[in-house]
C-alpha cells in the first residue's frame, strides 16, 4: 500500500484499514482521528489508536477545503502539532518499537495515503 509514499522509514509500513490484517503486520497503529467506516474493531485488529498523532479536527477540515493549494501549509502546521509533548512521546515510543520489534504498521482509511497526513507523519517517524 505504500507504493505512492516515499520514503517509508525502516521498521514501518502503511496499510489501509480496509485491507485484511496479515500475520506479518506486527504492531498495528490506527493513525486517523476517526474510526474507519464499516470496519469493526475485531476485524481491524488495531493494537493502538494514536489519535494524538493525527491532525487536529480543525487542521484536517481546513486542509480538506482545498488540499491542492494548502498542501505545503498543511504539512508545516501538522509538523507543529507533532512537536507537542504527547505526540513527541508517541513518536519516540513507536520509533523504538520499530527498531526492536518491527514492523509497526500504520493503518489509515484515507483513499490515497500519499496525499494525506501520512507522508508528514512518516517523515517525523524517520527523524
Amino acid at each position: 500500500m505504500t507504493d505512492d509514499i516515499d520514503p517509508v522509514p525502516s521498521g514501518f509500513q502503511v496499510k489501509r484499514a480496509y485491507e485484511a490484517p496479515e500475520p506479518d503486520d506486527g504492531y498495528r497503529v490506527l493513525v486517523d482521528r476517526l474510526w474507519p467506516r464499516g470496519v469493526t474493531k475485531s476485524a481491524a485488529r488495531i493494537d493502538e489508536w494514536a489519535k494524538d498523532l493525527t491532525p487536529s479536527t480543525e487542521l484536517r477540515r481546513w486542509f480538506h477545503e482545498d488540499p491542492q493549494s494548502r498542501r505545503d501549509d498543511f504539512a508545516d502546521r501538522y509538523r507543529e502539532e507533532l512537536a507537542g509533548r504527547t505526540a513527541r512521546e508517541i513518536l519516540v515510543r513507536l520509533r523504538g518499537l520499530a527498531r526492536t520489534n518491527p514492523p509497526v504498521t500504520l493503518i489509515t482509511a484515507v483513499k490515497n495515503p500519499g496525499s494525506s497526513h501520512i507522508p508528514v507523519l512518516l517523515q517525523s517517524l524517520g527523524e
